[in-house]
């Protein structure tokens, strides 16, 4: 009995290190310095002298244009960053900067349905459906429920986000039936 309670005052002692340093590290990836970069290309607009400044933007967009070239950089709008997260919807993934998880980007909506069409649908054992849509996702039926009307190509489907991580989908109107993304 007196284990546990060693084990329990210890758990309670190691709780406000590992908060901090959980803090530390979230507040490190919100304020994540911009890449050197990007940095070098702002900083010309400090360059007093006109002919100094465009040689300034000229360097710094010459070596921008060639780190993208190289891939060393990605350059990407909101919008390409929007259907990153529509086309990953279902997918457990990390929240990273790249893909708006940054704590700068809260005013950004989350995506919380899709709607798309059929390409393939086949069933797996118990009954249970495996539905592939135009936009590339798989989802694989998890519960015993019967979706009514076999699932068929060009059938309109829509997939909604659930508690605690789950997701439903409906088939061309029909009820529900709970759905886990395949890769």
């Amino acid at each position: 009995m007196t284990r546990y309670f060693v084990l329990i005052a210890a758990c309670v002692a190691a709780l406000p290190v590992a908060t901090a340093s959980a803090q530390r590290g979230q507040s490190g990836a919100e304020s994540a310095p911009r890449p050197e970069l990007f940095q070098a290309l702002v900083r010309c607009r400090g360059v007093a002298d006109a002919a100094a400044r465009l040689a300034c933007f000229d360097n710094a967009a010459a070596a921008l244009q060639t780190a993208t070239e190289r891939r060393d950089v990605v350059v990407v709008d909101r919008a390409q960053v929007r259907e990153s997260r529509r086309r990953l919807f279902g997918l457990a993934l990390p929240r990273l900067p790249i893909f708006g998880g940054a704590a700068d980007d809260e005013d950004e909506e989350e995506i919380r349905s899709i709607e798309s069409n059929i390409v393939s649908a086949y069933q797996v054992g118990y009954g249970r459906w495996v539905v592939r849509l135009e936009d590339g996702s798989t989802w694989m039926q998890v519960d015993d429920n019967v979706i009514a009307a076999r699932p068929r190509a060009g059938q309109t489907v829509r997939v909604n986000r659930g508690a605690l991580g789950s997701f439903m989908m409906r088939v061309n109107g029909q009820p529900g039936v709970r759905v886990r993304r395949q890769l």
